[in-house]
């Protein structure tokens, strides 16, 4: 029984470290043998940049009752340094029951589209569909782009193998006494780091909603529960494209203004990113690369089995310190308790230490509360924006 969970310990253990740590300096030793990155093609002075120089890019925001920001999203929208005839702004509004829709038409958007609520990613659909761009960019309602975001994802597409770009959320207190939530940030900037990483080695793993483009003709209808974020990337490697990370493509959102809030947000998201990993397709190998399928596995697989590895790993120490482990298991164990102390403590003091390790313990519970949710049909295509961050 001992060498059993002696096993089990340490193969837990060592995944946990693998994909928090260990992947992100593997990912760093490859980048530094591929040498200097190629230089992005140089953008064209507003004074010179022409709708002839431009291919027409749609941009589409999904709104589901979003009358008190769309005016400032299109206001935003219409101010980026892209040439006006081509751009094309949509909104498509999802079941809307406020003034979204006419919100948005006197603000100026191009096409504003009145949908059945059927979820952001039919709204999504309804809105390529009607589209005249040749790329597909996406946005939320309460992102607000860089004036050069835009012009720095259509960029990426100079590359032809470049089927999917995204580019980076800088996060912003929602009220000015938000709790805690600069946490956030800490892991954000570290995911972006690897999303960097990744970029450079191949392909991203994974994007975010809130800056985004295709071209349309890879542009991929996908099951509403699934959404673009995970989804759009690797089901563009299975195709053959590329999908890139753009740093200097930038947008800013409100963030949730607590930690608790922040894993409301979190178990939403999970509840639909398990049904991408158990029915959409990320787990089959086929199409990928060995390199890729290395990247999935470490930074996606992993990283979702996190919970269960903490469990395997928790409870195979505990039983060998009952057995008389030596002092590393005894060590070991303590760590484990001494985390999840510092996360209970972390809801009642507001020390940065406790509320790093509140935050990576309310993550990881996250992944498997999204799970379960997922598991037990609560999960539905709808959304709701998340609280004070509108």
């Amino acid at each position: 029984m001992r060498p059993v969970l002696h096993v089990l310990f340490w193969l837990s253990a060592g995944l946990i470290v693998w994909t928090q740590v260990g992947y992100a300096l593997a990912l760093r030793i490859v980048v530094a043998f591929l040498g200097p990155q190629r230089s992005a093609p140089a953008g064209v002075p507003d004074s010179q940049d022409t709708a002839s120089e431009r291919p027409p890019v749609s941009l589409i925001v999904a709104a589901h009752n979003e009358q008190t920001v769309i005016a400032d999203k299109i206001a935003n929208a219409l101010e980026l340094a892209y040439p006006r005839a081509s751009l094309e702004v949509i909104v498509a509004c999802d079941g809307c029951t406020d003034d979204t829709a006419a919100a948005a038409s006197a603000a100026g958007a191009d096409v504003v589209l009145e949908l059945p609520r059927g979820g952001k990613v039919r709204a999504q659909d309804a809105a390529v569909e009607r589209s005249r761009g040749k790329i597909v960019a996406f946005s939320d309602a309460n992102a607000l782009w860089d004036r050069y975001a835009l012009r720095a994802l259509v960029d990426a597409f100079a590359d032809p193998e470049v089927g999917y770009a995204c580019g980076q959320v800088r996060f912003t207190k929602a009220t000015d006494t938000a709790r805690a939530t600069s946490q956030e940030n800490v892991y954000w900037g570290y995911e972006l780091r690897l999303r960097a990483l990744e970029s450079r080695v191949g392909s991203i793993t994974a994007g975010n909603g809130a800056i985004y483009a295709t071209r349309r003709k890879a542009y991929l209808v996908v099951d509403p529960l699934m959404g673009h974020d995970l989804s759009f990337p690797f089901k563009m490697v299975k195709r053959g494209w590329r999908a890139v990370y753009v740093p200097s493509a930038v947008a800013t959102e409100k963030m949730v203004p607590s930690i608790e809030g922040e894993f409301a947000r979190k178990r939403r998201m999970m509840a639909h990113t398990w049904a991408i990993i158990l029915r959409g397709g990320l787990l089959s190998p086929r199409g990928y690369g060995l390199t890729y399928g290395l990247m999935i596995l470490s930074h996606r697989v992993l990283r979702y089995a996190t919970p269960a590895l903490h469990v395997i790993a928790l409870v195979a120490s505990g039983l060998l310190v009952a057995q008389g482990a030596g002092p590393v298991i005894v060590v070991a164990l303590w760590l484990q308790g001494a985390v999840l102390l510092a996360s209970a403590l972390g809801g009642v003091l507001p020390w940065r230490p406790l509320l790093i390790a509140r935050h990576y313990v309310l993550s990881v519970t996250a992944i498997a509360a999204g799970l379960w949710d997922w598991l037990s049909g609560h999960t539905t295509a709808g959304w709701q924006a998340a609280e004070g961050t509108r």
